[in-house]
């Protein structure tokens, strides 16, 4: 393994398919690879089952792109490979950097199926190089606000804490994940270096190998009541939750209290969460211990809180870690990059991809996508995606809402915002846009839960939400579509 420079290490110029590079030394050597492109970002069908997902990754995709540079290592490598690529090749991924420009919706964003989530324009040369990380970035990190949004949806009033590093897929996959987390509404990780890179606040009680490093549970619980007095939570599973772990815990509880002090919480990590939460609440109550929290964990994920809610559980706060933070039921969001439009004698034409799984037909040309926003109810009543030089939606005009797929499915609006859900990131290769802070992003998050209708949100069989296409863009589809059948 060469590990030459920290500059190479941390270098994601190279963090991208091989194809990327082949394609871009073939149109070099074709003499197209000036030539303007259309690309978009977004994935054709919803993660879990569920009503929505939640856009996340967009900061990394700007560091990455403020960052993207061809080293001495990187084209060093290059050179190694079977391809030769020809050396005034290497020499324009020397002086390479993004020039183009970059649209996607802010994180913490609602979004649904075939809706573009980032739209990079640029040099067929820069536009396939950033396909993808930018793909990795926003697919993991969309997935994972999804997947905690989920969880908040079904324990909105509860502490919700990100406990998954071991379980990560890597150190990036921690940080970045936890993040995403935090996002969509969880209030802490375990993670500090998550904590540091982003002000994410921080959690953590103790191991059961603390209690087994003591004589006794009870001699454990004292030695960390005496070292962390003010934030003392007390794991009481290790040996006999019921019959031994809670009365220690109390016993603890009663010497902080005559210290001044309080015992914050007591955490189960096996058995039956329900039974013994309602157990361990009432033993606290009992004790005078009524402040003291029940904190939750042991492989959760949303259904398993909410069957647990609905049991009657008396838990106050869940700590997850591998269901959340590895996706366990969908490991990947399946986002993809796709070409929509390239220059053709100095104009952007559009172009499509046709599939034999209709799912897979992209709706080709440059566009906009609109959210619209039903001003009589203050609810989002659809997506709409339009051909950029339509001016009806732009105008408030009437618009038919139609169902591209049954095309008989339709209906009209009128008393309407059309938001448009792209924003200008990089213009030229120079960033415009001023990144939210975090806590800026939950807070847009949890204003977008507002926006939507319920049954779009709920976990079980959600309604399904409208993504529609403009008469013009439907249209334009056909045509492409019988073009390349005739």
């Amino acid at each position: 393994m060469n590990w030459q420079t920290m500059d190479a290490m941390n270098n994601l110029t190279l963090h991208t398919d091989k194809y990327q590079i082949n394609m871009m030394y073939a149109h070099w050597l074709q003499g197209t690879h000036t030539e303007r492109a259309v690309f978009e970002v977004y994935f054709r069908k919803l993660p879990f089952d569920g009503g929505y997902a939640v856009f996340a990754g967009l900061e990394r995709v700007i560091h990455y792109v403020q960052n993207l540079h061809f080293g001495e290592e990187e084209i060093a490598y290059l050179r190694e490979q079977e391809e030769n690529y020809k050396e005034e090749f290497l020499d324009a991924l020397r002086a390479f950097t993004f020039k183009g420009d970059i649209q996607a919706v802010p994180e913490g964003t609602l979004v649904f199926p075939n809706v573009p989530l980032v739209r990079v324009i640029g040099s067929i040369f820069e536009a396939q190089l950033v396909e993808t990380a930018i793909l990795n970035f926003v697919n993991f990190q969309t997935l994972i606000a999804t997947k905690a949004s989920r969880m908040k949806g079904v324990a909105p009033h509860d502490v919700l804490l990100e406990f998954g590093t071991r379980r990560a897929q890597e150190a990036d996959a921690a940080i970045w994940g936890a993040r995403a987390a935090y996002i969509a509404g969880f209030h802490a990780t375990s993670n500090l270096r998550a904590g540091m890179l982003f002000g994410i606040p921080t959690k953590g009680t103790h191991a059961h190998a603390w209690v087994q490093a003591h004589d006794t549970e009870a001699d454990a619980f004292r030695a960390y009541a005496e070292a962390l007095p003010e934030q003392v939570t007390l794991l009481v599973d290790t040996y006999d939750t019921l019959r031994s772990g809670v009365p220690n815990a109390i016993a603890t509880a009663r010497q902080l209290a005559s210290r001044g002090k309080r015992l914050n919480a007591i955490r189960l990590d096996s058995g039956d969460l329900a039974y013994l939460s309602q157990q361990a609440r009432r033993m606290l109550d009992e004790a005078g211990f009524p402040e003291v929290k029940i904190v939750a964990s042991n492989d959760l994920d949303e259904h398993i809180i909410a069957g647990l809610k609905a049991q009657g559980a008396k838990i106050d706060s869940w700590g997850i870690g591998t269901q959340l933070i590895t996706a366990a039921d969908q490991p990947a969001l399946g986002g993809v990059y796709k070409l929509v439009a390239r220059e053709k004698d100095g104009a952007l034409v559009p172009v499509i991809k046709i599939s034999g799984n209709p799912e897979k037909v992209t709706n080709p040309g440059f566009k906009e996508a609109y959210r619209i926003m039903n001003l009589a109810t203050g609810k989002a009543e659809a997506d709409y995606l339009a051909l950029q030089d339509e001016v009806d939606i732009r105008e408030g005009q009437r618009i038919k809402l139609f169902d591209p797929i049954h095309p008989y499915l339709f209906k009209y609006i009128e008393n309407y915002e059309a938001v448009p859900l792209l924003k200008p990131i990089f213009e030229a290769g120079e960033l415009v846009y001023e990144l939210p802070t975090l806590d800026n992003i939950r807070d847009y998050h949890a204003e977008q839960m507002q926006t939507v209708w319920p049954q779009y949100l709920r976990m079980l069989n959600p309604e399904v939400y409208r993504v529609n296409l403009s008469a013009a863009l439907w249209q334009l589809k056909m045509d492409l579509i019988h073009a390349h059948q005739d």
